[in-house]
């Protein structure tokens, strides 16, 4: 093996990242000798696709000669607004583990090189827990939860942990003993706070390396509890046809892209030499062609001489090649047994059966809520009161839905807004045109005022809904035979700010962000 030189090394190091802090540092470190690099996972949602964009970073510093941790944050986990139960830490730090090391393998990164620590087996130790009492003694709140913005999940009275949770990222930099901390630029507020606080402790201020986000597949930030914006490493190859048929790819449009972007972050950083991005097609639509720089192929596309269902086809089955090896590792029956016990499904209850003890049977995951974009507005044609809507929902095409809103928001005030909408209600007949759905709306008492709930403007369409405090997958369909949606719409309401809730549990987007309305302590049907 040929031995780099430290630029080269640093060129490695540093290739496709957004950003890094202390590059002085770096060039001082690798004169001297190899990099020591740690990247965390706080072990919450299952890891998808996304994360071979952290691992193709950890493939080339390997390549470059660090030595590489990978810390799985389990008790991060716990502190980020307990999105993994206590009862479940331990599982899912297991399934972390076990999937990371297939995916590593899928692109072959040679495991003996990698170090893995759990958070848990030093965090507990009595030298670390007095440094977080000396940390909390020099940190200020505003601090603390300024850093942890991008990253904790942010609610309207957040717990002390989510406070807690920056200053262990910090620390963890000198327990690790390493010379550089990487992640995604959206821990950024993290890393500055970590440089600030660690020398008034008396450690070092560690290099940071930041990856950029990658869009998922619907545009915007590609999220573990967001099941359309990601493919999961265990998905069907069907599966995976079926989530990249609803991505969105403009033609001509390099903004935005979460193929584009997956292509650029993971798939050219494992090209080996010579190897390229091959497209397959017929000879009518321009015939085969491959890509050895990444730059040619965005601006291919850019100019729009490469069609996106070509481009789909392509991302296919190139994921299908990195995933094919970890689902072969997980048909194991002990694999399979802690990806259940992991990430249980949410228990269905059988016609007439009562439910299971614990079971949450009338809890609002059940509704299937999400961001759609109203993108044309006509008058039912045998009814003076309703709207016939073609709403953008990110899918192969755009729902049909019926809203009585005629007397209440005249159409120009509809057209290209953004709404929430009820996905899984049962298709039915309105005035004999089907109706997919329904958009949310608040009323006052005497149904006099009727507005559809308001979605933050950054909010993507398609991206799915949800109220705080639970997690599961929506009923494919409500049986209205069942009234789940009556029962469950009795406590969905505004709060007395306007803030969409149900019983009071904020409904929120993936980023975190509140839906609201002009009327207060008012019903939403």
């Amino acid at each position: 093996m040929v031995e780099l030189t430290p630029e080269e090394k640093k060129t490695l190091i540093t290739r496709n990242l957004q950003e890094t802090l202390g590059e002085d540092k770096l060039t001082k470190v690798l004169k001297e000798r190899d990099l020591k690099i740690y990247w965390g996972t706080a072990t919450t949602g299952k890891p998808h696709v996304a994360y071979f964009v952290p691992m193709s970073k950890i493939a080339d510093f390997l390549k470059a000669g660090c030595e590489v941790t990978i810390l799985f944050a389990d008790l991060h986990a716990y502190l980020d607004n307990m999105k993994a139960p206590w009862s479940l830490l331990e599982l899912r730090t297991q399934y972390y583990e076990q999937v990371i090391k297939a995916m590593l393998s899928s692109i072959g990164v040679p495991l003996e090189k990698l170090k893995f620590v759990k958070g848990s087996d030093y965090q507990l130790s009595k030298e670390y827990t007095l440094d977080v009492y000396k940390l909390s003694s020099v940190v200020t709140q505003h601090d603390a939860k300024k850093a942890g913005a991008e990253v904790v999940k942010q609610v309207e009275y957040p717990l002390l942990s989510g406070l807690l949770y920056p200053g262990l990222q910090a620390l963890d930099e000198e327990y690790l003993k390493v010379d550089a901390q990487f992640g995604g630029v959206d821990q950024r507020k993290i890393f500055t706070f970590s440089e600030k606080y660690l020398p008034q402790l008396g450690y070092e201020k560690r290099i940071h390396f930041m990856n950029p986000m990658v869009p998922g597949l619907a545009g915007g930030k590609m999220s573990s509890s967001e099941e359309d914006s990601k493919i999961d490493l265990l998905d069907s190859p069907a599966n995976v046809k079926k989530k990249l048929k609803k991505a969105f790819c403009e033609p001509g449009n390099i903004a935005d892209n979460g193929l584009l972007s997956f292509v650029k972050h993971v798939l050219f950083s494992l090209f080996k030499e010579g190897e390229g991005f091959e497209v397959c097609r017929e000879a009518e639509h321009g015939g085969n062609v491959t890509f050895l720089k990444y730059e040619e192929l965005e601006q291919y596309y850019a100019e729009d001489k490469l069609h996106p269902g070509d481009l789909k086809a392509t991302v296919e089955k190139y994921i299908n090649r990195l995933l094919e090896p970890i689902r072969k590792i997980f048909e194991t029956p002990a694999l399979q047994k802690l990806s259940a016990a992991a990430y249980p499904p949410p228990a269905k209850v059988k016609a007439g059966a009562a439910p299971a003890a614990g079971a949450d049977e009338d809890a609002p995951h059940r509704l299937d809520i999400r961001v759609g974009k109203v993108i044309e507005v006509a008058r039912h044609p045998d009814a003076d009161t309703l709207y016939v809507l073609k709403i953008d929902l990110a899918e192969a095409q755009p729902r049909t839905i019926i809203s009585g809103l005629v007397k209440f928001v005249p159409e120009q005030e509809l057209e290209q807004r953004l709404v929430a909408v009820l996905c899984n209600l049962k298709p039915s007949k309105m005035r004999g045109i089907l109706s997919e759905g329904m958009v949310l709306c608040t009323s006052n008492a005497d149904h006099t005022i009727v507005e559809p709930i308001v979605v933050p403007e950054k909010a993507a369409a398609g991206s799915r809904l949800a109220f705080e405090g639970y997690s599961g997958t929506p009923d494919e369909q409500l049986n209205p035979k069942k009234k789940v949606w009556e029962k469950l719409s009795v406590d969905l309401k505004t709060n007395s700010d306007g803030l969409a809730v149900w019983k009071e549990n904020f409904l929120l987007t993936p980023e975190g962000e509140k839906l609201s309305s002009k009327l207060a302590n008012c019903a939403i049907k």
